[in-house]
């Protein structure tokens, strides 16, 4: 209120009081959590491999979508629809990766997927139920890619492989390395958010903590 006053004596014309309490307290904004460091780090370095052609599948338009469509193409992939962005770096086909009938092999040399694996065959996106749909799904993702692509994939990691329906599922770390089978994946680097929010860049997967609850693993992969 005294600010309030002062600024009328000042001169200061007010159309409707809306009182803002707590902002000057509180940080610039939000730079923790999961999406916000998996979005980035992702982001650069689709930016500082330039592939010749990206695709996306089920990652978050708002956030890592948005990002590469700053500085390049990428094509987007989801099992739900989705209107026109207005944005012509943004290509978009509505697309069930669960189903192998539309998967078109070796298209891309570079494919992104994060966040999303963790949902594929519970239901709540509309998908068919598939108690196997993360498998189903990578299974899909490593076909879609060239022989010497770059896979990008996060998802939650936690102490043990868990599923909360319809919610997600949750993995150990190291879980994905028994995901597949007859494709030869090499993994270039690894990195993860902590329970707290913050980004541990590059390093083993063995310096996850073993009492992670809700972290986050954020894996390059380079097919053979």
């Amino acid at each position: 209120m005294k600010e309030y006053l002062t600024f009328k004596k000042a001169g200061g014309k007010v159309d409707k009081f809306f009182p803002i309490y707590s902002d000057y307290k509180e940080q610039a904004g939000s730079a923790t959590g999961h999406y916000f460091h998996q979005d980035l780090l992702v982001a650069s370095y689709i930016s500082k491999n330039n592939p010749t052609r990206h695709i996306d599948i089920g990652s978050r338009i708002d956030g890592f979508v948005a990002h590469v469509a700053s500085f390049r193409p990428i094509e987007v992939i989801d099992v739900r629809e989705l209107h026109n962005t207005g944005h012509d770096n943004i290509r978009f086909k509505r697309m069930d990766l669960m189903n192998a009938d539309e998967i078109e092999p070796a298209i891309c040399d570079s494919l992104s997927c994060l966040h999303a694996i963790e949902h594929f065959g519970l239901g709540r996106y509309g998908d068919p139920i598939n108690p196997s749909g993360h498998l189903t799904g990578f299974k899909n993702l490593l076909k879609m890619l060239k022989p010497g692509g770059t896979l990008y994939i996060s998802f939650p990691i936690s102490h043990s492989d868990q599923l909360h329906f319809n919610a997600h599922r949750v993995f150990r770390p190291d879980s994905i390395l028994n995901w597949q089978n007859e494709t030869a994946l090499e993994m270039l680097s690894f990195s993860f958010v902590d329970d707290a929010g913050n980004l541990h860049r590059e390093v083993p997967i063995s310096a996850v903590p073993v009492e992670t609850e809700y972290g986050c693993g954020i894996y390059t992969f380079k097919k053979i």
